[in-house]
């Protein structure tokens, strides 16, 4: 897995999200990868902001409780 660069957030903590629901997607070699949640919660941190380069796959970039 390569790198990414954060495109866009999509959420903020307090958000109420579903399973399912994108949260944050990557530019990944030139291509938009969307990353969804895999279960229902409120969101309670973000771990990364928009523009941000080098994101490694398998970093916590979003927690949900």
């Amino acid at each position: 897995m390569v790198p990414g660069n954060v495109w866009k957030v999509l959420v903020k903590p307090g958000d109420k999200v579903k399973a399912g629901d994108t949260l944050f997607i990557l530019e990944v070699m030139k291509t938009e990868v969307p990353h969804a949640a895999e279960a229902d919660g409120t969101v309670k941190a973000v771990h990364i902001t928009e523009g941000q380069e080098g994101v490694d796959a398998g970093a916590l970039a979003v927690e949900i409780e």
